[in-house]
């Protein structure tokens, strides 16, 4: 398996980290509100994780790569419902740093749903 995959998810993992934690000190600056402050808390501690899932998975750790694939189709999934909501407390910044996470996000998931990835994760009993 080629490292420069890795590589790339674990860099596009660290921005949304530091996305996140940029979105908490505009919070604190605009005075956002709870809802606010929850998101950007949790997707910066699910980054944290993402980060280190994603180390896991370029040693060849098969649980780890099933984490990431599967957070990397479903939260796009929750981000678009939160930009489409219209009464969902999140601010209109709010809304586009989201879309922005939720682009990041999806370039995750479209690397490690290739063909060359997955076959590098066989499951358990698959030889080839």
């Amino acid at each position: 398996m080629d490292n420069k995959v890795w590589t790339l998810v674990r860099t596009l993992f660290v921005a949304v980290l530091v996305i996140s934690v940029a979105t908490l000190g505009v919070a604190a600056v605009v005075g956002g509100n709870w809802v606010v402050w929850l998101r950007a808390a949790a997707v910066a501690a699910a980054s944290v994780w993402l980060v280190a899932l994603a180390g896991q998975a370029a040693r060849g750790r098969r649980s780890a790569y099933v984490r990431i694939r599967f957070v990397t189709l479903a939260a796009p999934v929750g981000i678009a419902l939160i930009i489409l909501a219209p009464d969902s407390g999140y601010p209109g910044w709010m809304k586009v740093e989201q879309g922005v996470i939720g682009v990041l996000v999806a370039a995750v998931a479209v690397t490690v749903n290739r063909r060359a990835v997955r076959e590098a994760f066989p499951k358990r009993g698959k030889l080839g």
